[in-house]
């Protein structure tokens, strides 16, 4: 398998966590989204993934793109370690969590929007973190309310065993952590993320261990 992936993108952090969790092994390929105006648009890249976005995974002659989709399909073809529980509603749930972050927060937080909020809107820098600051808090009260309710919620985000949900979370605590949001009210979610930072898996997928770290 080829991983086309960049050290910071949360999106592709959380593919490098799935496919550490199943013990499978890939070639990374970094596409750098600042430097030569962001790799990713260029020719070379849009052949691989047209809409211009990391992750890409090949697995052959397959190329898949969208993190959740190629987790998905990571767990249907190497169901060993499962990712996604074995009951429907336990699935479901996990793709709520999951979808909580990939969808409520992150879309309004990446880099291209915060790109177009600098150049195209003049926003300060300080005004533009503090706007990404502001969507992660938002989501995180919420999924923090859900995680803390939910007796479905054990040592990860369900149960005992890391999950999808699980490989979604830790990336977007990464960022929060980097852009300096308190997590003190989100004890649930610091709680998760310390359990899944015991693992390998998740030490190894961190961009500070990436080839290409800067």
């Amino acid at each position: 398998m080829k991983l086309y992936t960049y050290f910071r993108s949360s999106a592709a952090y959380r593919v490098r966590i799935a496919l550490n969790l199943k013990g499978i092994g890939y070639e990374s390929v970094p596409v750098h989204l600042v430097k030569n105006g962001g790799e990713q648009r260029q020719q070379a890249y849009r052949a691989v993934n047209p809409s211009a976005l990391v992750p890409s995974l090949q697995d052959g002659d397959l190329t898949l793109t969208q993190s959740l989709a190629i987790i998905e399909y990571l767990d249907e073809t190497h169901p060993d370690v499962p990712l996604l529980p074995a009951d429907a509603a336990g699935r479901a749930r996990v793709r709520a969590i999951s979808q909580m972050i990939a969808c409520d927060i992150h879309p309004i937080d990446n880099l291209r929007v915060l790109r177009y909020l600098v150049q195209k809107l003049g926003v300060s820098e300080d005004d533009k973190n503090e706007w990404y600051r502001h969507w992660v808090r938002e989501g995180f009260a919420g999924l923090e309310a859900h995680l803390a309710r939910d007796k479905e919620t054990g040592r990860y985000c369900h149960g005992e065993t890391p999950t999808m949900a699980d490989c979604v979370l830790v990336p977007q605590v990464f960022n929060a952590q980097r852009l300096d949001v308190d997590m003190s009210p989100y004890p649930t979610i610091a709680r998760i993320h310390g359990a899944c930072m015991e693992l390998n898996a998740f030490q190894d997928a961190h961009p500070s261990k990436q080839p290409d770290a800067e």
